[in-house]
This record gives C-alpha cells, structure tokens and sequence, in this order.
C-alpha cells in the first residue's frame, strides 16, 4: 500500500476562512446545507464578524454572495437568504417539536425532556402543546394556499408586491413561502406586460408562481392565465359604475340635417329632444357622445339639447347635423355606398364597439366628455403657434416658463426632507428634459381651452364665452396652427338668446357660428377645442383669411380615381408630419402669402385623404410641394430639399442613437445623464431574399447533411441595434439645431436653459443624503407608524388589481389589433384604443387607488427618522403630491427668494396683474408691488 499525504482544499480560519472544518469549500457537498441550524448559527456569526473584503461587518448581501445564494439574474438576493433562514428556523422549530413529542412517547417526563434537549421545562410544554394541537404554521398554510391556487387550472399566481397585504402575511412571509414551494420545483418567472398609457414601450414587471415544469415561453404566450389569488378582485356588484354594450336607439327616431337645409352650420351636433329617458344629459347641457342606431351604426359627435323642437316630426327624438348632401341614406344597405352614420368599428366587442374612449353611460349616451370636463387641459403655449407670432411675444412668454421652473428648483431645495427633496429633483429633472424638447411657452394670462357649440344666428365677429367679460375681445387658436391667417379675433357677447337657451354660462365652452369655425382651420362641432386668449395688454398678430383659400374644397378639388391606392394611416401622419414642418419652415423663413397659401392647401387635402381617398399626389405636384421644399428646406450638398430644417420643426424629429438601458446613471460631477448600452448591442446579418410567390422576405441557412441542424448564412454585416430619440433630447447645445434666425435663437436659449436646469437637478440628487432612519423615533412614533404602515397597506392592495387590469386590457388592445390590422399604422387610434381598454378592465376589477392621506403627527415622525428611507419613498408615492410638498416646505421663513422676483417680473412683462402675480407666488398684492 502507497503511503502519501492526505490533502484537503478548504480553508482554516488561519487561511481567512470564517466558519467551516476547512476540509471542503463553504457549501460544497450535495446538499450544501445539511444541517439548517448550523446554517443559521453560521449566519448569525458572520454578522458579528468583519469582511476582509470591506472592512466592515458582513452584511446580508456579503452573506448570500458567500454562499451564492443568487436571484435569476445571478446577483446575491438578500430576499433569498432571509427566506432560507426563515425556512431553517421553521424547520428548526418543527424538528425539536418532533424530538420533545418522540421523547414523551418513550415515557420521559417534560423535566427529563428538557434536560436532554437544552431547554427549560415551560419551553417543553409549549413544543408538545403546539404539536398535540396541531397548530398550523403561518407559512405552511400561505404556501398551501399558494399551491393549492396555482394547480387550480394549471394558472399563473400573481406574486408581485401587493399580494402579501391582500393574503394577511408580511413580505418576507410571502417570499419564504415561494421559496418552499420553490424547492418542491414550482417555478418563480418574472415577465413584462407593456403600459396602456403614453409610453407603451415602458413595462410593468409581473412575477407569477407557476406549476413545476412551466417556462418562461410558456407564461409569455399565455397571460391571460396569470390571476390574482382566487380572483377575488373580479368584483360582480362592485361600486365601480361599469360599462356595459350600447343602448340601441332605432334609426326612425333620427331626423338627418343634410348640409343643403343648413346642417352645415351644426356639422357633428347631435340635437337633442327634452324629456325624453333615454336621451337625458342629466344636469348637463352638453356632451362628446357615441349613440348606437340599429346595432349596426352609430352617431358621433356633441350631444346638446335643440334649441327649437317644433321641427321636430312626432316620434323623432334626434336631429343629426351633416355637412352631407340630400339623398346619401342614414344606412346604405349596399356596404360599399356613401352613408350618413357611421359603421360599428368593432360591433362585437362585448362593451364598446366604437373605437372610442367611453367614460360613462347615461341611457343610450354613450359619454366620452361631458360638461366640465374641457376644462381639464393644460395651460401652455405650443411652439407652432407662438414661433408665427413676433419674437419679442415668444420670449416673454418663454422667459417666463424658464423662470417658473427656475422657481420650482429652489422651492424643492428648501424641502427639509432628504428623501422628499431627492424625488421631487429627480422627477424635475426629466421634466426639464421633456420641456427642452417639447417647447411649450408659459400661458398668457387669463387663456383657457374651450370647446366649440354652434350658435348659428350668432354674428361673424362675436362669441359667446361666459368665461369672459362682456365686451372684452379674444382670440381663438386651433391646432394643427398653419399661420395668423387663421386666428379670428372677436368681441364677446354673452347676452345672446339662442346662446342662454342651449348653454347657459356653460364655463368650458364656447359659442360661434359655422363661418368663424371654418377658419379655424376646418374645425367642426364634434368635439375641437379652442384656445381662447383675451388680447387685453397683449398684442397677438393676426392676418384676415388668406383670398387664395376662399372656397377651397379639398374633396371637390382632388377626388380620388379607379383603382387609386388609398392612403394608409401612418402615410397620412408621415405626410401631414412633412407639410406641418414645411409651413412651420416656410413661416420662419419669410416665405410670401402665395407659398404659403400652397402648402396650406396641400396640408387640407393630406388631413381629409385617408378618410375621403383624396388624390394628395396629385395635390403636391399641382401645389409645387417639392419646389417648396427645393427653396425653403434645402439639404446640404442634394439636389432635392424637405425634411426639417429650423429648431423649431427639428426639436421632436427622430434621432436614431444606439440601444440602451432604460434607466440611466447620472455623471456626480456635472448631472448629466449616462446612458448604458443594452446587453447584445450588435448582431450579425443573416442573408436573405424575396420569395418569387409570396414576394416575402426569407432569410437563407445551410443544412448539416449528417444532423440537420440548420446554421444562418451570414452576410458578414454587423448590425448595431437602435432606439429611437429625438434630435433635441440628443444636442448637447440647441444651437446646433438652428438656423440663425432671431426665433429659432430665442428658443434655442431658453431649450439650453432647461437642459442646465435638468443637470443641476440631478447633481443635487446625487448630493442629496438618503433619510437617516432612528430606531429610538421609531418606538416614540410608534402609534403614528402603525397607522402610516396601515394607510401604505390599503393604498398598495391595489396593486394587483392593478396588473389584472393591465393584463385584460392587453389582452383586449391585442384582440382589437388583430381583428383591424389597418389601426396599427394609426398611433392616434392606437392611443384611443389603449386608453379604452385600460379604463374598461379597471372598472372590471374594481383597480382605484387610495391615497395615503399623512396628517401632521405622522409628519412629524417622518420627520424624526421614524420610518426608513425605503418605507417613506414607497408612503410618497402613493400620497397626493401637492400635499407632501406642503408638509416638506419649512413654514418658518417668509423671506422672497431671488427666483420669486424674477418669475414676478417675468409674469408682469407677459401681462398679469398684480393678483394673478399674487396668487401664482402665495404673497400680498403689497408685496408684489415692493420688487416689480
């Protein structure tokens, strides 16, 4: 027999090993935690003891890298360990359950039991009384819910936060009872599900417990199966006011006003009978409604009360305004005729088959906006708008925004919340991104958006706005803007009879009769809005309607013929996107009245092509379109002109920049945004070509004649992924975008200020401290952070309402998509249809969020450290802004910061009175007048 060395490769503590024979590695063997109680002994002196990697206490994160306990994406999960010595400890504690019961079988007394276990008698007796009665864990009944949950159906449980508080357990309870079920080979798969707001390439991550064997494929192709526990949150009952289908209205009770008997004047109003249920606008006088007419069409359009129902024949309830001639039928029975009513676009969707946002149901109306509801949009100045007006206008007005967000800066640098302050900085920041790109000015005074009712007898000068004084002149913008040429201006008249009858001091909305909405660039009565501008102390430009325009029919001017092509969706954006920049262009430029006038007409024929089947081709080479972009958006070193070619049309154009994360780290130095590539940046083009029969693309591989197995044919091209930007979010200095001219200069100073502002900010996030948490605060809070814990709770059960009513709609959004393939060039349509759906499934779950309401005794323990920074930043966002704003600012102070004068000054300059200035910055008149 050889004789040798018996070698190990572990490590003693001489070597810098912690704990461990030093035979084999930490966790080395089959089963790397053989004994639990060991593991958690092993655990609890790791905290005692001091990394030789940081030279602090090993914390739960260093623990679980020692003992690569790892999340899916191979980082150390704190979440992880916690849950494996929860587990241990139950364990633990069942197994000295079993022991002290074992013992007892064999006739040794509760005293004997105790001495051979190490424990005292009383602990002995609540081992065997535990056990006798059978007392079920916590744990073992969550995770036997959990269970008994997933194999019902074979469904996908969602786990994601917010299930805890609906279950009773705490979070760390919930994830221990995964990881049981977890080690008995049920499956933890994480997947995104897109948003149904503005930003649908942003994702809601979902995390769902799935039967053992299930695949990350197989919860992406099936998320309809993932439910919430026991689909408690599909409420039959609900307060919630659901949708339901459409009330049909029969199409003998609607009387058609064809455009030879003035239904012009009212194109798109709805007039309806007094009295009568089903037809009642409740205490409204008008609304934006869809009306169901036989199961098969529907009405569209402003719903208001007639101001004469004599002409109204017996048995009709509903005058329909249309701009269409006499003789083209409500309903055409032949699918391919001209008809009045327009078809169902989706009449089998169970609740809406009109395409449209629905917000509420009163009788056969189908609301989508009702009276009060106009008044909700924001007061801003759009750059298409102000770049037309003279440039001393356009920058007070900016100057005045930049002054407003300088202002909000240091209002959120005196918050005495750390943890506060560093939100408020972060989402400011992004905002003066967004507000470099967007270009929106500050509003005038007094402006407000209105919707437009048709007052046929009212005169070509006046409007009726009881928003307004009467007397006082005002004038109307309407977006898309071409130019001056389109801006009325009026005198206000709210003595009007026909006026006072049908909206009687309606505050959002306006009356005018057909000929001023025609200038508005088209505009009509289902709906547009207006912004209204009083002119007192403000001096707008304005231009009488341009002669060249007068009479001009689009449709009478450029019919489509037989066999034309129909314009597509995104062709009409791309080409209404083209024109809209060329006049913006053209207008900066200088160009005369005649060109202009050109590619107005143009623009007027691409807006109604889609939708009439115009021949906008032939429109852009009669108007010299090309010609227009050859002389006024000329391209370096190319023959031909177009595409954007000042700030102001350049600012939202697409820039193609290289994929990246969407989270980015901010530079602690200068603030500025670092921006990570994504994982697989490039990959390698594989070779393709046309097939001669579908006229498809089909990409080439080789065949292994041995295995089969298939290899691309690569073109040797590397390919680098990109996401799509914009040209100014991109520039580092406006400037480059510009022209030269004096306006494009005046937004470029004021899109480089909001820049600076926005990396300012995040310089002072990174130099912002987290909140210090104070344990003692804690006890002395304790009643407050109870009930603050309390409130969080009631505020996040909604959250899983919330991803059911994300994955239904989804579901929803994707079905509608399928059944229209023509919607999905449409981003307008898309957006409606998002919008509906994400309503309509959270009325069918009942989602609706609680905000946490803090009151001052809670406060005043945030403040003290009660809660940690972690805990405060989850209250925060789900508590009213306005009101956590109020409770950070210090109240102790009145003295008028610098940014306060000069957003005085620069709302004086942009006419506001001393109480509007007053009101805006929360001082006396007196005092205003001290500093302007």
């Amino acid at each position: 027999m050889s004789t040798g060395v018996l070698m190990h490769y572990g490590r003693s503590k001489k070597d810098g090993a912690i704990i461990g024979s030093g035979r084999y590695p930490l966790g080395s063997g089959e089963d790397p935690y053989q004994r639990e109680e060991g593991f958690n002994v092993a655990v609890r002196k790791l905290k005692k003891t001091i990394n030789p990697d940081t030279g602090k206490l090993y914390s739960e994160r260093d623990i679980a890298k020692l003992y690569n306990i790892t999340d899916r994406f191979g980082n150390p999960s704190v979440v992880k360990l916690r849950a494996k010595v929860s587990i241990a400890k139950n364990e633990e504690m069942a197994a000295k359950q079993a022991y002290a019961v074992k013992l007892k079988e064999h006739g040794y007394s509760n005293t004997e039991i105790g001495r051979r276990m190490g424990e005292n008698e009383s602990s002995i007796r609540s081992y065997l009384k535990a056990y006798e009665e059978h007392k079920t864990d916590v744990l073992t009944n969550v995770s036997n819910t959990l269970k008994s949950n997933v194999d019902k159906d074979g469904r996908y449980i969602d786990i994601s936060p917010g299930t805890e508080l609906d279950m009773g357990v705490t979070r760390t309870k919930l994830n221990t009872a995964v990881a049981m079920l977890e080690e008995q080979g049920y499956q933890r798969i994480t997947v995104q599900v897109p948003q149904m707001g503005l930003h649908p390439n942003q994702k809601t991550y979902i995390t769902v417990l799935a039967e053992p064997g299930t695949t990350y494929k197989d919860v992406v192709n099936n998320m309809t199966n993932i439910k919430t526990m026991d689909d408690r949150f599909v409420e039959k009952g609900a307060v919630t006011e659901k949708l339901h289908y459409p009330d049909e209205v029969s199409s003998k009770r609607v009387m058609i006003r064809y455009a030879e008997e003035g239904g012009t004047e009212k194109d798109g109003v709805i007039e309806l009978r007094r009295g009568v249920k089903d037809l009642d606008l409740g205490e409204k006088q008008y609304g934006q409604v869809r009306i169901n007419v036989d199961g098969t069409h529907y009405l569209k359009g402003m719903a208001m009360y007639a101001a004469d129902e004599s002409i109204m024949p017996k048995g009709v309830d509903i005058i329909f305004n249309t701009n269409k001639h006499v003789g083209t039928p409500g309903i055409n029975p032949d699918p391919n005729g001209k008809e009045v009513f327009k078809k169902m676009s989706d009449k089998d969707d169970p609740i809406n088959p009109f395409g449209a946002t629905i917000s509420k149901q009163r009788g056969a109306l189908n609301l989508c906006k009702e009276e009060g509801d106009w008044d909700k949009q924001r007061d801003r100045l759009a750059s298409q708008f102000l770049s037309k007006q003279n440039p001393e206008l356009a920058k007070k007005q900016l100057n005045l925004a930049a002054a407003n967000k300088r202002d909000e800066y240091e209002t959120i640098m005196q918050m005495t919340n750390p943890a506060i302050k560093k939100k408020l900085l972060k989402e400011f920041a992004d905002s003066c991104d967004a507000a470099a790109v967007e270009l929106h000015a500050a509003a005038l005074p007094r402006q407000s958006w209105k919707v437009i009712l048709p007052i046929s007898d009212m005169k070509d000068n006046q409007i009726y706005a009881p928003a307004y004084k009467d007397g006082e002149k005002v004038v109307l913008i309407r977006y898309p803007h071409g130019g001056i040429f389109e801006i009325p201006e009026l005198t206000v008249n709210n003595r009007q009879a026909t006026a006072n009858k049908v909206m009687h001091n309606a505050m959002d909305a306006v009356g005018i009769n057909s000929k001023v909405a025609e200038r508005l660039s088209g505009a009509d009565f289902d709906g547009d809005t207006v912004l209204v501008i009083p002119t007192k102390n403000v001096k707008i430009r304005t231009h009488s309607p341009l002669s060249q325009l007068k009479d001009f029919d689009p449709k009478a001017a450029y019919p489509g013929y037989e066999g034309m092509p129909k314009m597509k969706a995104q062709t009409k954006q791309t080409e209404m996107g083209k024109v809209s920049n060329l006049i913006t262009d053209m207008t900066i430029g200088g160009a005369g009245w005649d060109e202009i006038a050109r590619a107005v007409k143009h623009s007027m024929v691409v807006i109604d092509a889609e939708k009439h089947n115009l021949n906008y081709k032939q429109s852009e080479k009669d108007n010299g379109i090309q010609q227009l972009k050859d002389k006024w958006q000329p391209k370096a070193g190319k023959d031909k002109g177009g595409g954007a070619s000042t700030l102001i049309s350049k600012a939202k154009s697409k820039e193609y920049v290289d994929a990246r994360k969407l989270n980015y780290k901010i530079d602690p130095k200068t603030g500025e945004k670092i921006w990570e590539p994504i994982k697989d940046l490039t990959y390698q083009q594989v070779k393709k070509h046309k097939d001669k029969d579908t006229g498809k693309n089909v990409y080439e591989f080789e065949t292994d004649p041995e295995t089969g197995a298939k290899t691309p044919v690569y073109t040797g091209k590397v390919i680098t992924r990109k996401t799509t930007s914009t040209k100014m979010a991109e520039a580092k200095d406006a400037y480059k975008l510009s022209s030269g001219s004096k306006i494009e200069n005046i937004y470029a100073d004021y899109a480089n200020s909001m820049k600076d502002l926005a990396n300012k900010a995040r310089k002072s996030y990174v130099d912002t401290p987290n909140l210090e948490y104070n344990p003692s605060a804690r006890k002395a809070y304790a009643k407050e952070v109870e009930s603050l814990n309390a409130k969080l709770a009631i505020a996040q059960k909604n959250a899983p309402r919330e991803r059911q009513a994300l994955i239904l709609a989804n579901e929803r959004y994707n079905a509608q998509l399928k059944a229209h393939p023509e919607w999905e060039a449409s981003n307008d349509k898309k957006k409606k249809i998002r919008g509906q759906a994400i309503q309509d499934a959270r009325q069918q779950v009942n989602a609706k969020k609680q905000r946490v309401d803090i009151n001052e005794k809670e406060w005043e323990a945030i403040q003290a450290g009660a809660i940690t920074n972690n805990k405060l930043i989850q209250i925060l966002n789900n508590t009213d802004s306005d009101k956590f704003k109020e409770l950070a600012m210090p109240h102790e102070t009145r003295t008028i910061r610098d940014s306060q004068v000069s957003r005085m000054k620069a709302m004086s300059a942009s006419g506001y009175s001393l109480r509007e200035i007053a009101d805006a910055i929360g001082v006396s008149p007196s005092t205003v007048s001290k500093y302007i």
